[in-house]
């Protein structure tokens, strides 16, 4: 990894001459890369740290101000409940995890001595974008060498000294490996991210990791493929078979354990028949945990109920259509007449097609929900939080993907390749085939090898 002052051209032609080297190695000496780079980086704690206690000082009183959001400040935290640990763990994953490169899913014999195949292979060059988070260093240096990917990485003016610490022990660690020093870089030029989303062609990929405004504004500019997400607006809905005791612990797990990821529910949709069974349970835990919850009519009187608190608010049209990324809910009642179909119709018209969830005794129901959503991720009687490339045994992440193409949800190391076709032939031509007397194609299935 260099830590880098140079143009933005001189970068990314640096980055797509690398690829083409790292594309060569084999899988030993990629995952030497990768063992090199976690034992430094473990060696390297205390130094890593202290740069990152600078960056929040710093953060902090940006926070105060006004100019930096709270989601971002949780963010960038490394020493937050094992974070630098779970980073570390998630390059070993990676490392554990089968060469994704050269995997032959298509064998076709054409025609005798005509041979078909089509495998994995890298895309290339990756520009990875992002905002705080200073982990992402080293999940996309991990997945991206592990994968024979070129890497290009811009961070943010909030987590500089994280960036330029981890940057440094990794590009050491390097040194010894066979993995080129261009392969992963990251950027400090100012003004670098413009120039390179215009790039394309030494740059395959652009993903960005951040704020909505960060994303939409790298759809909007780049030049190549964007791969990622504007919005985590993610959905619960309880059904009318619903249980108590399940429907409290997934939403406040949903919602509680860390309401600035965008895996975080942001809106509770409730079956009207448990409005006063399930509903006033849920909200107790919530507003226990200190999530203020923005209620329509219905759902509100349910709860006062059984609970009186400032917590309690109305909520806005605007509300159902927010990414509060804190600890806040927005809540809706479901009329029984139309049960699992408007749920549905809410989450597909306000949802980011993230990840959404139903609670339900009934597997009809749940495939019935599934079927209906328009969402990378869909999942029922669990927690949205599982939305994790860790969590779903894929080592680390690059990010979380509601394209349509491509990738979609949490992208790993298959989310990194591509296919290409190798035809192995001795000397035919394309002439010699088709029309009266011409050879016919065999287009024979074979076994994978």
């Amino acid at each position: 990894m260099s830590l880098t002052n140079a143009s933005p051209e001189q970068v990314a032609r640096a980055a797509k001459i690398s690829s083409r080297t790292l594309a060569t190695l084999p899988t030993s000496a990629r995952n030497a890369a990768l063992d090199a780079i976690h034992d430094a980086l473990a060696e390297a704690r205390d130094e890593i740290l202290a740069a990152n206690a600078r960056d929040l000082e710093l953060a902090k009183k940006s926070a105060a101000n006004g100019e930096l959001s709270a989601s971002i400040l949780k963010r960038l935290d490394l020493s937050r409940k094992g974070k630098f640990d779970d980073m570390l763990q998630g390059i070993k994953n990676v490392l554990e995890l089968e060469d994704p490169v050269g995997r032959v899913d298509l064998r076709t014999e054409l025609d005798d001595g005509l041979i078909l195949q089509r495998q994995t292979c890298p895309i290339g060059v990756l520009l990875i974008i992002f905002e705080a988070r200073p982990e992402v260093i080293a999940n996309i240096a991990s997945l991206a060498i592990k994968s024979a990917n070129a890497a290009i990485l811009k961070g943010g003016k909030e987590s500089t000294e994280s960036f330029k610490a981890i940057s440094t022990v990794i590009s050491k660690a390097l040194a010894s490996t066979e993995v080129p020093n261009d392969s992963i870089q990251l950027v400090t030029t100012r003004d670098a991210v413009d120039p390179l989303l215009e790039l394309s062609q030494y740059i395959d990929l652009v993903i960005p990791r951040g704020s909505n405004e960060l994303v939409s504004y790298c759809q909007k500019k780049a030049h190549m493929p964007v791969l990622g997400h504007a919005d985590g607006l993610c959905h619960i809905y309880i059904h009318s078979d619903a249980s108590p005791e399940m429907a409290v612990n997934v939403v406040v797990d949903s919602k509680t354990d860390y309401p600035a990821a965008c895996n975080s529910v942001e809106t509770l949709l409730v079956h009207e028949e448990v409005l006063e069974t399930v509903l006033p349970a849920v909200a107790e835990a919530l507003i226990n945990k200190g999530v203020t919850l923005r209620c329509d009519a219905q759902s509100k009187a349910a709860i006062t109920k059984h609970i009186q608190s400032d917590l309690l608010e109305d909520a806005s049209d605007k509300d159902y259509d927010t990414e509060f990324l804190d600890l806040i809910l927005a809540i809706r009642t479901i009329p029984a007449s139309a049960a699992v179909d408007e749920a549905i119709n809410h989450i597909n018209t306000h949802g980011s097609h993230h990840t959404d969830c139903i609670i339900t005794a009934s597997k009809e129901i749940a495939d019935r929900f599934s079927n209906g959503i328009d969402s990378a991720c869909k999942f029922s009687n669990c927690s949205t939080w599982f939305c994790d490339g860790m969590r779903f045994g894929f080592g680390t992440e690059v990010g979380i993907s509601t394209n349509k193409v491509h990738a979609r949800g949490p992208v790993g190391l298959e989310g990194l390749m591509i296919h290409e076709y190798r035809l192995e032939g001795n000397g035919q031509g394309a002439a010699m085939y088709g029309g009266s007397g011409g050879r016919q194609y065999k287009h024979k299935k074979l076994s994978l090898v």
